[in-house]
């Protein structure tokens, strides 16, 4: 019988088990996930926030025991290391899972710039639902609120935040919003829009530091070009980068992301990768990139599973695409 495991439980994990499982009935599938929560989408989490679903419409599989009726044991916990020879990864708990197939789906986690102040208690970024929990607890009606990033994720976290009727001011360090998806006419479009809707926007500037203000809770925020800004809330949306620090000494290859080839297998026989952790060859360009997009994890996670079950799949490169829609 079949050892699988699959590190990380979002989308790519989900769909990988899945289709192990249609691919193989009596494989053991394991699905490790560091969070409380049943495997969720972060891309639900700005709908969470707008109010158009619940903490339940995060969820990626709504059937209660989907995953125990499939036979997929959900594993709690966090990967801490990979022996790649000995064929078993270990968990920061001390506890370890032994593999015949390895699956690395472990995600990004949202970056941080070295600013002071940034540890403050009213600091946030909006990556998890615990994250969410704590915004919408804060960010009201009238609520000061200042954003970090106006990046793709930024864009569409400052919509569900506009909605709950912040004072919104947001910073981008590019000459524009959306610097890496829009060309300089674009971006101003969508900045002439949100500044239109009662956003302020500041681009070409970096926040600096942030420091405590005159009442309880509140941040006043020193930016590059010479203006402050106070807010009773932070958020930080200043982009992400995988999660591939635990494999470090594994002798799988990684750069940015986990070098794969188009069976989305690593550098080590019988351990794949798949979703943002991967740095895969662009449908287009040909160069190896990071593609954090939940399609193209989706993408990826299929050809792994099929190719993890003993099947034969190929994908000829990820494509960069997506769809943004803010206020």
């Amino acid at each position: 019988m079949t050892r699988h495991v699959i590190l990380g439980a979002g989308p790519a994990g989900v769909i990988a088990a899945e289709t192990l499982r249609k691919a193989d009935p009596k494989a053991e599938i394991a699905l490790l996930g560091d969070e409380p929560e049943p495997p969720y989408s972060r891309m639900a989490i700005p709908y969470f926030l707008i109010g158009k679903v619940g903490e339940e419409g995060t969820h990626l599989r709504k059937g209660k025991g989907h995953f125990e009726s499939l036979g997929i044991k959900l594993v709690r916990g966090r990967a801490a290391a990979v022996d790649a020879k000995g064929r078993s990864v270990k968990l920061q708990d001390g506890a370890s899972l032994g593999f015949d197939r390895l699956l690395i789906a472990t995600g990004s986690h949202p970056l941080k710039p070295p600013i002071a102040g940034m540890d403050a208690p009213n600091v946030h970024t909006c990556w998890t639902l615990e994250d969410a929990r704590a915004i919408a607890k804060l960010a009201k009606s009238g609520t000061r609120v200042l954003q970090i990033g106006a990046g793709f994720i930024g864009c569409i976290i400052m919509e569900a935040l506009a909605s709950r009727g912040t004072q919104l001011t947001v910073v981008e360090m590019g000459d524009r919003m959306v610097p890496r998806m829009m060309t300089e006419k674009a971006g101003g479009m969508i900045r002439q829009w949100c500044e239109k809707q009662g956003v302020k926007v500041h681009t070409g500037a970096k926040v600096e530091s942030l420091r405590a203000g005159a009442k309880v809770g509140e941040l006043v925020a020193k930016l590059s070009n010479g203006k402050e800004v106070t807010a009773d809330l932070v958020i930080c949306a200043a982009g992400v980068a995988p999660n591939i620090d635990f494999l470090k000494g594994s002798g799988i290859a990684a750069e940015r992301g986990i070098l794969v080839d188009a069976a989305m297998q690593s550098s080590v026989p019988g351990i794949y990768a798949a979703g943002d952790v991967t740095e895969a060859v662009d449908f287009i360009s040909g160069k190896r990139t990071l593609n954090a997009i939940q399609p193209n994890a989706a993408d990826q996670a299929r050809i792994a599973a099929v190719n993890m079950a003993g099947g034969q799949a190929t994908l000829p490169g990820s494509l960069a695409i997506n769809v943004l829609d803010t206020l």
